[in-house]
């Protein structure tokens, strides 16, 4: 299933710093894997996608961490949570809002 991936404003700026720092273009190809897999198929095992227990979305909503590497000094994460939804023609689209790309807390 399709999502739609939004992002929050130190989201989106994060993403925009990784595409002008032409010395990490191997970490933006990484993350930008990582987020056509969020997009497509949370469930890819490399994902390791589990719960961020430390950490809740605006209204509550449970924060999900998704791994863009792994065995890495200071790996890189995404930290996302499910909506809001939205509706399209209808039909409801599934949103992921991200909320962090940072390194591994």
């Amino acid at each position: 299933m399709n999502r739609e991936l939004r992002f929050t404003p130190s989201a989106g700026a994060a993403l925009r710093e990784l595409e002008r720092d032409v010395h990490r273009a191997g970490l933006l190809k990484q993350v930008r894997k990582t987020l056509g897999l969020l997009e497509t198929d949370l469930r890819h095992p490399s994902l390791q996608t589990h719960e961020f227990q430390s950490l809740r979305g605006p209204n509550g909503e449970k924060v999900f961490e998704a791994y863009v590497q792994s065995r890495t000094p200071a790996a890189w994460r995404i930290f996302f949570f499910y909506g809001p939804d939205r509706v399209e023609k209808g039909r409801e689209v599934p949103v992921l809002t991200i909320v962090a790309l940072t390194p591994h807390p």
